[in-house]
């Protein structure tokens, strides 16, 4: 989902990062070498290619075992994960963690083992009895191979193991490279593996540097990737090489808009949770809103007394931190490039940003202008674009001229107005009347369009995109076809005539 083109962990997938990496005879590989790097993960996945030849195929109960692996390693060590991403956070809210992490992760993989058997059923399918009677057609699900996951630091543990379940499910085996960012997480997790899975299914990889670039041009049976624009067009292209095809999960400037007749009181307070959620740093969280001319001081007045009421102050642990220095240093410049060039910004919290503890206040920038970074670039963290608006074609007016967005928010009652915002607005993926919930929702498809992805994971669509819908068809025992052997004659030519009688009515 997840990160603006400015974070560190979307360039790692195929840029060179620096980060403080170990003395180079403790890692497999020379750090600096990009042929060793590629000659390592070569090396793995390659294992990983063998075992799959020797068994393509695993069966139901095999692949319930893995799901019941993959939920074991969350739920064996809870403590453990909750505190290295917390590490690697600086501060990451212990809620945020269990809630948008772990809740979410262990429900899908619940679901995914429960509906496993369906999904890989064997699909009859319907036969042109004209031309072939007697035949029979099927699609198999099959496995595809092995998968490549490219995972941001945001939400780590969601991104990784919601789209493990989608890949364990379709019976693969998987290669996962994390991001810099989470350099705690992934060493506990390099850790832990090997006491639930072989490497011949599973193995997490370390950003050391140069191992995202590298990463992506792996011949894998498919890669996804989550992250920024920028970088997943460079994945794309390294991708292209191996004709390897590719699920982008990227981001954008994700819109909301509260229809005046909705209980703007209760829009408030689901637009302002979702915006301090993880300081922000959600690539499906609202990142500008519209709010009706009439009810804009009653807003302004309603979002304030939400954040001190419930955020009164940002050194909290309850009040994640950005991520690293580069992302507060953005927020800053951000907000003082608007303020420099007229807009209008109010600090909700009414506190000073805090660099030492990377914590920036909610803040709200208005009378916003084109020339302004925050106009084009995906904010990424605690702020909030609001605009007021007349009349509803005005909203999609100016949605539909930008890119298309990964997620959109109508707050309204009426679902005649619903209705006409989601068909004239194209995004990724809707919720109505609250933000960014559509997201944890297993049984639905989570994905972009356009400049905010490709691809679908999550549920069945998830089931879907590491499997081979293969055809199947079998010929009867006599053919009707042998009366359209050549030498073409009247028997031929009689068939030919009832058949087009039949097919070009």
């Amino acid at each position: 989902m997840l990160e603006n083109d400015v974070t560190t962990s979307t360039e790692s997938a195929t840029d060179t990062v620096h980060v403080d990496t170990p003395v180079n005879d403790q890692l497999p590989y020379d750090p600096s070498s990009p042929e060793s790097i590629y000659a390592h993960l070569h090396e793995h996945f390659t294992l990983q290619r063998n075992s799959f030849d020797q068994h393509p195929y695993e069966t139901v109960a095999e692949r319930r075992a893995h799901l019941a692996n993959l939920k074991k390693l969350l739920t064996d060590n809870v403590d453990a994960i909750v505190a290295a991403i917390n590490q690697d956070y600086g501060n990451r809210s212990y809620h945020e963690t269990m809630l948008a992490e772990f809740f979410v992760a262990v429900d899908d993989i619940t679901a995914s083992s429960k509906k496993v058997a369906k999904w890989a059923k064997v699909q009859k399918r319907s036969v042109d009895w004209t031309m072939f009677a007697g035949a029979k057609n099927k699609v198999i699900p099959q496995p595809i191979g092995v998968v490549g996951f490219i995972i941001p630091w945001n939400f780590p543990i969601n991104l990784t193991f919601a789209g493990l379940s989608s890949a364990f499910a379709a019976g693969n085996r998987a290669m996962v490279k994390m991001s810099e960012n989470s350099r705690n997480l992934c060493q506990l997790l390099i850790e832990l593996t090997p006491q639930y899975f072989a490497p011949e299914k599973l193995q997490f990889f370390d950003e050391t540097g140069q191992v995202g670039q590298q990463f992506s041009s792996v011949p894998f049976d498919h890669i996804m990737f989550t992250g920024s624009g920028a970088t997943g067009k460079k994945v794309m292209a390294n991708a292209a090489a191996n004709l390897t095809p590719v699920t982008l999960e990227l981001g954008g400037k994700s819109p909301a808009v509260i229809d005046p007749n909705y209980d703007l009181q209760k829009a408030v307070e689901r637009i302002m949770f979702a915006k301090q959620y993880n300081a922000g740093q959600i690539c499906t969280n609202v990142d500008y809103l519209f709010v009706h001319e009439s009810q804009m001081t009653d807003y302004l007045t309603a979002a304030k007394n939400w954040v001190q009421k419930h955020l009164p102050d940002i050194t909290s642990k309850d009040y994640t931190s950005l991520i690293d220095e580069t992302s507060y240093n953005r927020i800053v410049a951000t907000v003082e490039d608007a303020k420099a060039k007229g807009a209008t910004v109010i600090n909700l919290n009414d506190q000073e940003p805090n660099a030492e503890l990377r914590k920036y206040p909610v803040t709200i920038i208005m009378d916003i202008t084109d020339d302004m970074m925050i106009a084009t670039r995906e904010t990424f963290g605690p702020l909030l674009l609001v605009f007021p608006y007349q009349d509803k074609q005005d909203v999609v007016d100016y949605v539909i001229k930008r890119d298309r967005p990964l997620a959109f928010y109508p707050f309204t009652s009426d679902n005649a107005l619903a209705d006409f915002y989601i068909e004239k607005i194209m995004s990724g993926g809707v919720s109505v009347n609250d933000a960014l919930f559509h997201v944890a929702q297993h049984d639905l498809p989570f994905g972009g369009i356009g400049p905010s992805g490709m691809g679908h994971y999550h549920g069945y669509e998830g089931f879907l995109t590491f499997s081979k819908l293969r055809p199947v068809f079998k010929q009867a025992p006599i053919s009707s076809l042998k009366f359209l052997y050549p030498p073409y004659g009247n028997l031929a030519n009689k068939v030919i005539a009832t058949l087009s009688k039949l097919k070009m009515k």
